[in-house]
């Protein structure tokens, strides 16, 4: 329900956050496009220390199994607070929203890897004003 959705999101984004400690070295931006069968779903993150969160898109329908579809944007928005992390997500097309959903996991998932990827050209923190 409404409180394990909230609490998965606020735990994974907090360890997130604490794993990455001041972010020395990463490259702090990613994207993803991913095509789930009829849906196309992108994700572009910026591990900024500033959490917000931008959604584009709609369910069809009001539950995907057990699970509420309106949690779906919950437990980003909630994910992008305790990560500190800016987060827009949108579902470009499709017609199926559990390939929708799965969609959107998958570019967070593909996303994410990019922003935390180490790059070697990179010794300090990826702002003008040193600090995230």
């Amino acid at each position: 329900g409404h409180h394990s959705t909230e609490d998965i999101a606020l735990a994974l984004g907090q360890a997130i956050r604490e794993a990455l400690g001041d972010k020395q070295g990463i490259q702090r931006f990613g994207h993803a496009y991913v095509p789930m069968d009829e849906a196309l779903l992108r994700c572009v993150i910026d591990l900024s220390g500033r959490p917000e969160f931008v959604f584009q898109g709609e369910f069809t329908q009001p539950a995907i199994g057990e699970w509420d579809t309106q949690l779906i944007p919950h437990f980003f928005k909630s994910f992008a607070l305790t990560s500190a992390s800016t987060l827009h997500l949108a579902i470009l097309y499709g017609s199926n929203d559990h390939h929708q959903c799965e969609g959107l996991f998958k570019a967070l998932a593909r996303a994410l890897r990019q922003a935390v990827e180490r790059d070697p050209r990179r010794q300090t923190v990826t702002s003008t004003k040193g600090t995230l």
